[in-house]
């Protein structure tokens, strides 16, 4: 069903056409509200998916949930980025979905449909579709980055001094790159969306930010919590489900 599902998305997306039924798509979105929690706020609605949103997810896994605190990185624990594939269907580019070691752009219903199962999951719309140009931009990057390794070594350093987040390390450190062989997820999806355009590249610092700061809007760091932010092209979180 989701393999019939995501072209005709894609053609409701980007040709207007009528969106799916709603018992048919099994994509929901309760109430947007900046609240890392297991409670479901407001009425949900069908969600349709557009690229430039935003995936967060919480992880079953008590490793990731105390190295994220040992890092000051806190929760969510996984983000991810909506764009369009070369075949005109949806994915979500990942670095180290489902815990492997490199990245990917998985099937997007799939892959919430598994994330769903180990925890909570939230998506942050875009207020405004972006371009066809940027779209473009964002698939372009998506391609050139899929099957690349996941920066193990360097989430690592997110427990040590060596990280390029601190009080004032990160007003010089942390810059995009553009392009690099390796990724940790919140990283991939800043320099996903500096690709695109639709975040300034002078202010963004992919390396120096975590989940928590894409989800919150109001980073523990004090140089992002001054120069970056999704409120104005982001809603705030939504809790993405299957079935209301």
């Amino acid at each position: 069903m989701t393999g019939l599902f995501l072209p005709t998305l894609c053609l409701a997306l980007f040709l207007g056409q009528e969106m799916p039924d709603p018992q048919i798509c099994g994509s929901y979105l309760y109430e947007p509200c900046y609240c890392i929690d297991k409670c479901l706020h407001g009425t949900p609605t069908p969600y349709l998916p557009q690229p430039g949103d935003i995936m967060l997810r919480m992880d079953g896994s008590r490793f990731w949930a105390i190295t994220h605190n040992l890092a000051f990185a806190f929760a969510p624990h996984g983000s991810g980025v909506v764009v369009q594939r070369p075949d005109g269907t949806l994915g979500i580019l990942e670095a180290g979905p489902n815990d492997i070691m490199w990245c990917g752009v998985p099937e997007l219903l799939e892959h919430l449909h598994e994330y769903e199962v180990k925890g909570e999951v939230w998506i942050r719309k875009r207020k405004c579709p972006i371009t066809e140009e940027q779209s473009a931009c964002l698939m372009a990057f998506a391609c050139k980055q899929d099957g690349k390794l996941f920066a193990l070594q360097r989430l690592g350093l997110q427990l040590t001094p060596f990280r390029t987040r601190g009080p004032l390390r990160t007003y010089v450190m942390g810059k995009p790159h553009g392009d690099r062989f390796c990724y940790f997820c919140s990283e991939l999806v800043t320099e996903a969306l500096v690709a695109a355009c639709l975040v300034d590249r002078e202010t963004a610092r992919p390396s120096a930010t975590y989940p928590h700061d894409l989800f919150t809007d109001h980073s523990y760091n004090l140089y992002l919590r001054k120069h970056f932010t999704l409120a104005n092209d982001w809603e705030p979180p939504a809790r993405w489900v299957s079935h209301p």
